[in-house]
């Protein structure tokens, strides 16, 4: 199956090279997506550089600003569904998802599910390096949005997923409402919905080892208040 990776990049070039180098190496037809917000340390650069080295292999998509985790997803989506890939991946650049998990995530695929998550909260799952307060705050994120939204996905917050094609061509990308962190809230949501099958596979979340976290207060204020709409919403049995 041929699978794009999508990598959205702000301020990542400590880490996009090596993270390129290991996810064009797994046995798999992988292609790397990297969507950059205009990076101002030149991640941009290093990844025009890597898509002359590996012509074919590296795509990029430049953008103009950062404009929010969720419109690079959907960017790489649109590219990936234009260019026919069997799968997309998503992950994120500082290597707190594990790439060799990637080949779990295409086997789980193939057992017939058309969704897997890379999750810290399956057995076999773990977070390390994280300070309590995240953990807490992590787990606490989780634990609201499966008991009011009624996710199956032990981790409904992660990044790290791997979508069959069809189940991105059966959503309304561009209607989805959240731009950042809360887009993943968003998407897990109009998945079950439509009900296609969700699947996690084990994975050891690791905290980012070079540059610095995007994830802000803002941020968590706003996936809060996307699940809190999208429960609203379910209650007055409003289709989303």
């Amino acid at each position: 199956m041929h699978i794009s990776v999508i990598v959205p990049t702000y301020n990542e070039r400590e880490n996009l090279a090596r993270l390129a180098t290991l996810l064009l190496a797994l046995p798999l037809e992988v292609e790397v997506v990297i969507v950059d917000d205009n990076s101002p340390d030149g991640t941009g650069d290093i990844a025009d550089g890597l898509a002359e080295e590996h012509p074919g292999r590296v795509h990029v998509i430049h953008r103009a600003g950062k404009l929010g985790l969720g419109t690079a997803y959907i960017a790489g989506f649109n590219y990936a569904l234009a260019a026919g890939r069997d799968l997309v991946v998503t992950m994120d650049a500082d290597f707190s998802h594990p790439p060799n998990r990637i080949p779990a995530m295409v086997e789980k695929i193939a057992q017939g599910y058309d969704l897997v998550i890379g999750s810290r909260y399956v057995p076999g799952g773990a977070a390390v390096e994280c300070t309590w307060p995240r953990k807490f705050l992590s787990w606490g994120a989780n634990t609201c949005t499966r008991v009011l939204l009624g996710l199956k996905a032990h981790d409904t917050t992660a990044g790290f997923r791997c979508y069959r094609h069809e189940v991105l061509e059966s959503i309304a990308l561009d209607e989805i409402f959240s731009s950042g962190y809360s887009f993943l809230v968003e998407m897990l949501y109009k998945v079950q919905r439509q009900g296609w099958r969700v699947g996690e596979v084990p994975i050891v979340f690791q905290n980012r080892q070079q540059g610095t976290s995007k994830i802000s207060r803002t941020e968590i204020i706003k996936a809060m208040g996307t699940v809190f709409r999208l429960f609203y919403a379910q209650l007055r049995g409003k289709k989303i």
